[in-house]
């Protein structure tokens, strides 16, 4: 998307909920020029989570306006690590892992933003590229001499930290990634630095020294941080983190994830995390207010996302997998997922192992793992037709073949919808 003066990056920003706060000018200069902007990636794990996609989503925005998108993955300050918002130290990687986790962040940066598209490609940039051959002494001298220690000890990230102590490593993190806006604006001309507001204090670091070392002009715009309405953390579920990596968090459960956003949430969620227009947006609101039952915020955030993240064969697998859940399983949907979603939407249905399925009738081994009570249970169930193998209705006669496991591991049992039960060959 070319320039524009028209476009307006900070108010697009203001209605969808993903505008905190700004350096004077900011506008005004996202109005006046193409302007190259970066945001910081903290190298710690080797997949990016949903708590990463605000800042991914203000590089996609400053795109859409004509700008140019830079994406810092920090090689060097994630040997040092973030002291903002935290109440402990980081464990410190090796170069070795963090490399890792740098190039497996880079392909998931690919999938939001275009790096092919002229002027304004987007870029990522490795700030060990520049720190490497910087000694300590050299940074100090020409770097810690523009910025008092006074100046530094106000930052909230220092202050909320020296009741329980700091190291000097993570001390001097703000002057580290300080230097980063600094060699940017000077060697790249990159003038905006953005991010979440816990980290302004960081940022303005960096526009300071621009101006006291380099005698320039940086400016900043920070994102709220996200919440969710009862007050608690964004981006979390109750196994942890959410990951935008499948391996980590699979489809299904990603997807799940934004269903199961509460109505308030999915109002403000579809704003930032969608690049829907606000007239599409404030009509799905009013539609899903005359039948909140519906979901349709959350269904269709959901589908965003997702098909974002995982495509739309990982959209098709969700759906897929959300059926099973709520009973369409059927033998070819099953065969369809994969281990991960599998285990992920029977996760604490009860297990059983067993050496050898060839052969077995259905009515010994639905009483011999405990999964009905008794062989007399079995068998009126399985005259009644409520019982199925991997989705399909079995009669007494049934016996198992090796053909009936699904990955050649697992085959699931059912009584109605709602009793569940697999059997892992070990």
């Amino acid at each position: 998307m070319d320039f524009s003066p028209n476009y307006n990056l900070v108010q697009e920003l203001k209605w969808r909920g993903l505008f905190h706060q700004a350096v004077p000018g900011t506008e005004d200069l996202l109005l006046e020029e193409m302007t190259s902007g970066y945001v910081g990636f903290d190298p710690t794990a080797d997949s990016l989570h949903i708590g990463n996609l605000v800042p991914i989503i203000l590089l996609v925005h400053l795109q859409r306006a004509g700008h140019k998108p830079l994406a810092l993955v920090g090689g060097a300050t994630g040997m040092v690590g973030d002291p903002s918002g935290k109440k402990s130290e980081r464990q410190l990687l090796d170069i070795d892992a963090i490399n890792y986790n740098l190039n497996s962040q880079k392909k998931q940066l690919e999938q939001f933003l275009d790096f092919d598209c002229g002027d304004n490609s987007a870029e990522v940039v490795n700030n060990y590229d520049w720190f490497k051959n910087f000694s300590f002494l050299d940074f100090i001298r020409d770097v810690g001499k523009h910025i008092s220690v006074n100046y530094m000890m106000a930052k909230d990230s220092v202050k909320n930290r020296l009741e329980d102590g700091m190291s000097f490593t993570e001390f001097s993190y703000q002057l580290v990634q300080g230097f980063d806006f600094y060699y940017l604006w000077k060697e790249k001309n990159v003038k905006l630095q953005m991010g979440g507001s816990d980290q302004w204090g960081n940022i303005v670091t960096g526009t300071e020294l621009i101006r006291r070392k380099g005698n320039g002009k940086g400016f900043s715009l920070t994102a709220p941080l996200i919440t969710k309405s009862d007050g608690s953390k964004f981006g979390k579920s109750e196994g942890g983190n959410v990951w935008l990596d499948a391996e980590k968090t699979s489809p299904y459960q990603f997807y799940q994830f934004w269903m199961n956003t509460s109505d308030e949430d999915a109002e403000r969620y579809i704003k930032i995390f969608t690049l829907n227009t606000q007239d599409y947006i404030e009509d799905l609101i009013k539609e899903h207010k005359r039948a909140p039952h519906m979901r349709v915020l959350q269904r269709d955030l959901a589908a965003y996302i997702t098909k974002w993240v995982h495509g739309d064969s990982g959209y098709e697998t969700a759906l897929t997998a959300t059926d099973i859940l709520f009973g369409k399983a059927t033998s070819d949907s099953l065969r369809n997922l994969s281990e991960n979603d599998f285990f992920s939407i029977f996760d604490g249905v009860k297990k059983y192992q067993v050496v050898d399925i060839q052969g077995i009738n259905v009515v010994d081994i639905c009483a011999d793992s405990g999964f009905l009570a008794s062989k007399s249970e079995a068998k009126r169930a399985l005259k009644e037709n409520s019982v199925s193998v991997n989705g399909e209705k079995v009669t007494e006669d049934f016996n198992f073949s090796e053909a009936d496991l699904i990955n050649s591991k697992y085959i699931l049992l059912q009584r109605g919808k709602k009793n569940k039960f697999i059997l892992i060959k070990s």
